[in-house]
């Protein structure tokens, strides 16, 4: 399974990636706006969006693939590791 992770902090990624890698999934993080992200989000099973982290473009543009491939869709506000660690959680059990 691949997620990809919008928003976040980068000096969290190490544990973002540890946290993926222990929860036995492939993690695809963007901290940051990238360009052509729509191509890279439709590889994705899920999505995980930190919200108060990233732009409302970057949002608007991740909801659009998610809707237009059937990706799954996980936002919350906070995002720190164990924010996250729950969103795997949930994931895990189709609580999305």
């Amino acid at each position: 399974m691949c997620i990809a992770l919008i928003g976040g902090m980068d000096r969290l990624g190490k544990h973002y990636l540890e946290e993926a890698e222990r929860a036995g999934v492939k993690l695809q993080f963007f901290s940051t706006s990238e360009n052509n992200i729509a191509a890279k989000l439709k590889k994705a099973d899920a999505m995980v969006i930190f919200t108060n982290k990233v732009s409302h473009r970057v949002k608007i543009e991740a909801m659009q693939v998610a809707k237009a491939n059937n990706i799954p869709v996980l936002m919350e506000h906070a995002c720190g590791v164990c924010t996250f660690r729950n969103c795997l959680e949930c994931l895990a059990r189709n609580c999305h």
